[in-house]
């Protein structure tokens, strides 16, 4: 592990507490009868009050993290990158909205927590009229930003209340400018975490910001070989309680899309294996070869009723199956990977306590000759120790 000095690194997630310090990585799985300072406080109280506030560094999964909804005016530029920026903020996407289709569009039936409005190089006007204000009227959002073309400001401002707006995300030469809008998302963060009893009083114990822990994993994907034997390009799945993550470097995408980052996110927020059990079921009953794979695994359906770790194991195994499948050309998705070209993929999250290697293996090779028809067998990495997050976490101290 790369030199810590002396600070203690912890991550509050959905289902574990995990605590890095120089001589290695421990974990608890959470009490959630308890509230997160108290159960941490009692588990690791000793441990945590030998460091100053200040040498204590957090990152949270814990609260779910923020809710966003985007609303642009074209797929290929403001929808991409809104979304682009949001997912590396740590923001889970609820929908996006093209505004050419805004009048016949679904209404989220979730509180929002941060409505993204995005269109034009600056030099545009005239994009928005009332239609914006009709559809917005219906939503419940408690933030909403502007990031598009600054010649629609004072119209928008006019007749949106308590409307944010930041310089525009798309700059002339139709590249990405980011900072803004991820420094705004990330002081959103904090401001829902403040407004959260059980995690607000993490505080107590740390001087520095709180970062999501999606955000602090995409921090670590440039520096993962000084860890881990990994052959570009590769893709991180981060599978945990509540989300399944996918880190991916830019080499298997195509697209127009110029931003300073090498590496994407995407978050599959009802992929989780125990916060979000019935919703993996779900989407594992509605995928057609998900019979084939159970048959596969040597176990029928019968198998999401039960609670035992066997049923776990097979969930698991699920999750894997469906968020490869959410990100290759068999799904028309927000983007897909160039999964034949991968070389290695990483798996970190509650999974790799729960899973051999052997048996994510078998997984992958079924998804490659079922889905993809395809002999290609990426070398699979495990990130056993479960602290891949601690890279991440020591590049944002410097």
């Amino acid at each position: 592990m790369s030199e810590i000095n002396d600070k203690l690194l912890i991550d509050v997630g959905s289902t574990y507490f995990k605590l890095c310090t120089v001589h290695g990585v421990q974990q608890h799985f959470r009490d959630f009868n308890k509230d997160i300072f108290d159960d941490l406080t009692y588990k690791c109280g000793d441990i945590i009050h030998n460091y100053k506030k200040e040498d204590v560094h957090v990152c949270s999964s814990a609260n779910g993290g923020l809710s966003t909804l985007i609303i642009g005016i074209t797929n290929s530029f403001s929808l991409k990158y809104a979304t682009n920026i949001a997912f590396n903020s740590g923001i889970n996407i609820i929908d996006t909205v093209l505004y050419k289709d805004i009048e016949s569009s679904s209404i989220p039936s979730d509180l929002i927590d941060v409505v993204i409005v995005v269109g034009g190089i600056d030099s545009v006007s005239s994009i928005f009229n009332e239609k914006l204000f009709d559809y917005l009227e219906k939503v419940n959002y408690s933030n909403i930003v502007y990031v598009g073309s600054e010649k629609e400001i004072p119209y928008l401002k006019e007749n949106i209340d308590n409307l944010v707006t930041l310089p525009n995300i798309i700059t002339n030469k139709l590249h990405v400018e980011e900072e803004n809008l991820k420094e705004y998302l990330t002081n959103l963060y904090q401001a829902d975490i403040m407004g959260k009893e059980d995690i607000k009083h993490l505080y107590d114990i740390t001087s520095n910001q709180i970062y999501s822990t999606p955000y602090i994993v995409n921090k670590t994907l440039p520096l993962i070989h000084s860890k881990f034997s990994v052959v570009d390009p590769y893709i991180l799945i981060d599978i945990g309680g509540a989300t399944t993550d996918i880190h991916y470097s830019k080499d298997l995408v195509d697209e127009n899309m110029v931003t300073e980052n090498e590496y994407d996110r995407l978050v599959f927020k009802k992929l989780g294996v125990y916060k979000s059990k019935e919703s993996l079921i779900f989407a594992a009953k509605n995928n057609e070869f998900v019979y084939e794979l159970l048959a596969h695994l040597k176990v029928t359906e019968n198998i999401f009723d039960e609670s035992s770790e066997k049923a776990t194991r097979i969930l698991m195994q699920l999750a894997i199956f469906l968020v490869l499948c959410k990100v290759s050309t068999f799904r028309k998705a927000y983007i897909n990977l160039k999964l034949n070209a991968l070389n290695s993929v990483i798996f970190t999250g509650g999974i790799t306590k729960v899973l051999e290697q052997e048996e994510i293996e078998d997984i992958v090779s079924f998804f490659y000759k079922k889905i993809l028809n395809s002999a290609h067998n990426p070398t699979i990495v495990m990130d056993n120790n479960y602290d891949i997050w601690t890279l991440g976490m020591n590049s944002e101290k410097k």
